[in-house]
């Protein structure tokens, strides 16, 4: 026989009433007085034992016992949410604990019908904390009243001889643990198979990077550190981690140890919380949780940590993870660029001094091309479509040039995964370079005349384009060509962007015009999106707006998002001139180098857009139409310019580009232009009609559309109001006018002739 000792816990309520609570047990007694408490509950678990054969295991070798003051904050609950109100309310929380005997430790909170297993005893007193706050948050004001008055409790035991040999048997038990939170915010990876199959095709493999796929489940698996993976954008840090977490799953798998890898993204942690604390409660019940899996927590964007849960980096999520961290409460691994790194380290040094960094360098081009050979050969025989080596070699060389702040084999992989998808679209079976031709375009916008060598630039033709759409203005067209000229050859300076420039003159002469014509034939071949970025920069004359533009903490600015959306744009920054000038210095670096960093690391990419800038200066006192030599306008418009713009502004400009005033014979010729461009509308493309305008109609909108002040800037407002309404009119009258040519001239006011049926 032996003697199990049960701890009993027992609170004198009133004169004639005990509360006893069995610790270890479910048993509870009220009676009058302690001595018929423990006589009852004696009883009960000695019939028990009798008819069941079984008993309650407490688990302690020798039962302590504590109390420990916790400080709660009530919440009133209501059907729209609840709220926190009063003052803290502080309750004297009862525990027994104790040593296991097989190294381990367990606390019972009686009270609380609660229990916990821990490691250090140093975790106790958070522990409680922890438990007892989520049991008492979950209570009502009254509630929590109610246990605040409890008497202070008191310890004694009972015992029960049972025989030696008794043995419970485990073998038909089985215990499936839900982690609510857990699941709620996390996924499990790898993937179960069920799921794999609805990924995409391509494979996750570190070709080429063994050796730090190695180095990195090495740390996670055998030295139970936290490990953060750096690198460029591209240079396989993803593969590397990914790869690792399959090794040692694998590995853990065939060793019969329990782990398990959890992916995050930083978002979902305050994502569902409304109230204060809502979403660190859930971040601890979370490392509770995933302390029962033997899991690790993947968090796949890390800079996120910084600017979630907070309005700063100091009271974000990363921040509240440092203790948890630094105490080993859970193991975490993640991944940064080297910028983000360093903004880390910035603003949050103590999280990352609980890393283990392991940086991946840029594969040579030899290691490149064996993971492009490797990705091909899995495609050929895995998808069954073939990326021949010519492919891969011009593939190679457009990425090299056009994506050049971006890094190998990563940019490379995604651009034949697109390749991929549109010849599975097509239903074709290998990547030819045309194909890969006609994807780079789709992507950048760019025409085949800058991707591929053997079609020459016919420069007459080049200024015929810009001649068609830009009118008396030939400086501004001979540096547009001179633009087209040195990009085509390849000799655009690639850290910087494609080429900056200062369009100055008068209003309404043609300077937004130009941008567009630009845009069109640089990037307008194969985008879906517009290949402008247009920013009135006169929304922005205060310095607290710049961050409206370049964005601050988590907000991200007009610029930011228009170009991270569209890298292969003509960026035209109108009225530059009336912006704040501390706005100028945000746009040095954007001039110099290509590149806006911002507070936390993230790069934004200025090196494959063109920058044209917008100004009136000097323009003022001016007439817009003239026939006179403008050698001193020029001067003028120079001599305004360096007196308001900075030096170090001014130098970082590639070409300043004087726009002339507009001749009688110009505004005629963009009458025309603007009315070439109404044949191009539905209503008259629907029903097949041709249009031809007399010359008296030109002259009457040439005059009626041009003002000495604002140039040709009235013009398509005359065109809308005196012939695109006369002629809605007119066709909703003729409604069976169709396959017809209409002359459309002037006198007095609009008037249409059908000439005759097509």
């Amino acid at each position: 026989m032996k003697t199990i000792n049960y701890p009993l816990i027992y609170f004198e309520l009133k004169e004639d009433a005990v509360l006893g609570i069995l610790v270890g047990t479910d048993y509870k007694v009220v009676n009058k007085d302690i001595r018929t408490v423990k006589s009852a509950l004696q009883s009960h678990i000695q019939k028990q034992y009798k008819k069941l054969g079984e008993y309650d295991e407490v688990g302690i070798e020798t039962a302590k016992f504590k109390t420990i003051d916790i400080k709660i904050r009530p919440r009133y609950r209501e059907h729209k949410g609840s709220y926190a109100g009063g003052n803290d309310v502080k309750i004297t929380v009862s525990i027994v604990f104790g040593d296991t005997g097989n190294g381990q430790y367990i606390c019972y909170l009686p009270l609380l019908d609660d229990y916990f297993y821990y490691d250090d005893p140093r975790q106790l007193r958070t522990l409680v904390n922890y438990f007892a706050s989520d049991y008492y948050n979950r209570l009502s004001p009254e509630e929590i009243f109610r246990h605040a008055q409890f008497p202070d409790a008191k310890l004694d035991s009972l015992s029960l001889r049972v025989k030696e040999s008794y043995t419970r048997d485990w073998s038909n038990f089985e215990f499936e643990y839900k982690y609510e939170v857990l699941t709620k915010l996390a996924e499990e990876y790898p993937f179960p198979k069920t799921v794999r199959r609805n990924q995409s095709p391509f494979p996750d493999a570190a070709w080429e990077l063994e050796n730090k796929v190695v180095e990195v489940a090495n740390n996670i698996f055998k030295v139970s550190t936290n490990v953060l993976v750096t690198g460029k954008h591209g240079v396989g840090k993803s593969a590397v981690l990914k790869a690792a977490i399959r090794k040692i799953t694998n590995q853990a798998k065939k060793n019969k140890i329990d782990i398990s890898f959890w992916r995050i993204r930083a978002q979902r942690i305050t994502a569902s919380s409304k109230y204060l604390g809502e979403w660190q409660k859930a971040f601890e019940e979370l490392i509770s949780e995933l302390e029962e899996a033997d899991g690790i927590l993947w968090v796949e964007d890390v800079i996120q940590l910084l600017k979630t849960g907070g309005s700063s980096p100091e009271n974000s999520v990363a921040a509240f993870m440092i203790n948890f961290l630094q105490e080993k409460d859970f193991q975490m691994v993640g991944e940064v660029t080297n910028q983000e790194l360093e903004s880390i380290r910035r603003f949050l040094p103590g999280f990352v001094e609980c890393f283990q960094i392991i940086n991946i360098e840029e594969l040579q081009e030899t290691q490149v091309q064996n993971v492009l050979n490797q990705f091909a050969d899995y495609c050929g025989k895995n998808l069954k479509i073939k990326i021949p080596q010519d492919s891969i070699s011009l593939a190679y060389r457009l990425l090299l040039r056009y994506y050049p702040y971006e890094s190998f084999p990563g940019k490379a992989v995604r651009f034949f995964q697109q390749c991929i998808h549109t010849a599975q679209l097509e239903e074709r079976n290998v990547v030819n370079p045309m194909d890969v031709i006609d994807n780079f375009t789709t992507q950048t916008g760019l025409p085949e005349l800058f991707l591929r060598d053997d079609i020459l630039l016919n420069k007459k033709d080049l200024e015929g384009f810009f001649k068609s759409k830009i009118i008396g203005q030939p400086d501004a067209i001979s540096n547009l060509v001179d633009i087209v000229t040195v990009f085509k050859a390849g000799l655009n300076n690639p850290k910087k962007p494609i080429s900056t420039m200062l369009f100055a003159g008068p209003t309404g002469v043609g300077k937004t015009q130009s941008a567009k014509a630009l845009a069109s034939y640089f990037f307008g071949k194969g985008q879906k999106k517009y290949p402008l970025v247009r920013i009135d920069m006169s929304e922005f004359q205060h310095p607290s707006q710049i961050t409206q533009l370049i964005g601050v903490g988590n907000n991200v600015g007009k610029l930011v998002q228009d170009i991270r959306e569209k890298p292969f744009a003509v960026l035209l920054l109108d009225e530059v001139e009336k912006a704040h000038r501390s706005i100028f210095d945000a746009l040095l670096t954007v001039l110099d180098e290509g590149i806006l960093v911002d507070a936390f690391g993230r790069e934004t990419n200025f090196r494959n857009t063109i920058v044209i800038m917008t100004t009136n200066l000097g323009a003022s006192n001016r007439r817009s139409i003239s026939f006179e030599d403008t050698t001193s306008e020029e001067d003028r418009y120079m001599s305004a310019i360096s007196g308001f713009f900075r030096p170090e502004f001014v130098n970082r400009i590639d070409s300043i580009v004087m726009f002339n005033s507009l001749t009688a014979k110009d505004i005629e010729a963009i009458t025309l232009l603007e009315l070439e461009e109404l044949k191009k509308r539905e209503g008259f493309v629907k029903k097949k009609l041709t249009l031809h305008f007399s010359k008296q109609l030109v002259s009457y909108l040439a005059s009626a559309g041009f003002d000495e002040k604002y140039g040709a800037r009235p013009l398509q407002r005359a065109i809308e109001h005196e012939v695109i309404t006369p002629m809605a009119a007119w066709l909703l009258k003729n409604a069976k006018v169709k396959n017809a040519i209409l002359e459309i001239g002037y006198n007095k006011s609009l008037k249409v002739k059908v000439k005759k049926t097509k």
